[in-house]
């Protein structure tokens, strides 16, 4: 259990990056008051978590309803995971969100009220991407029985609630941790994600042939 639990987290906080979207809502809520900052980091991890949470639940219904083969999404997920780890090695995937995250900045310029980035870009597709929804739903399939099952969840809810944390300090933590720490780190776990991707794209063809 304990071990499927550290996995799973590992895996899901790679995935998310709470640090790598703790700077880019720094950037976005810039103008915005603490107490609106506040509000908009709360509402966007509850919105990202009830996407996450519901494609966890539904996801396998929702492929069997599309007449979508489960090894088939494992080989998919585990290509778009992948083209992840590689922006995260090579900084495409930072260089990306800090371009979203002038055009939004361009756009509170033009008008004088601070607009909401709690849904989009935030809770979606920052916090809950394509990737993040992608990796959920391979991590409860391969999960066996109920219990196993709780404890993906369980590791899913406990990111969710650093990614909060993250959010709130998102100010504080850049000072801390500095840019070329970041740097690393985010290159460190996109290799780590990149073997995790290969491992989900041989478990897919393995199972389907």
């Amino acid at each position: 259990m304990l071990e499927l639990f550290i996995s799973a987290f590992v895996t899901l906080f790679v995935v998310i990056d709470p640090p790598g979207c703790a700077p880019i809502y720094a950037g976005l809520s810039v103008d915005a008051s603490p107490r609106q900052q506040r509000n908009m980091a709360l509402k966007a991890t509850i919105i990202a978590s009830i996407i996450l949470f519901g494609f966890a639940l539904f996801g396998e219904q929702l492929l069997a309803a599309l007449h979508i083969e489960l090894d088939s999404f494992r080989i998919a997920g585990g290509i778009m995971l992948f083209f992840i780890a590689v922006e995260m090695v090579f900084e495409k995937r930072t260089q990306r969100r800090e371009e979203r995250a002038e055009k939004i900045r361009a756009q509170h310029a033009e008008t004088p009220e601070i607009e909401d980035i709690s849904v989009f870009p935030m809770a979606m597709p920052m916090l809950a991407g394509p990737g993040a929804i992608a990796t959920i739903m391979l991590l409860v399939s391969e999960a066996k029985g109920i219990d196993n099952t709780l404890v993906v969840l369980a590791a899913l809810a406990s990111v969710m609630l650093l990614t909060l944390a993250a959010l709130l300090a998102a100010g504080p933590l850049i000072r801390l941790i500095g840019s070329s720490l970041e740097s690393a780190i985010t290159r460190l776990l996109g290799v780590l994600l990149a073997a995790l991707a290969a491992q989900y794209v041989i478990d897919g063809l393995r199972d389907a042939f």
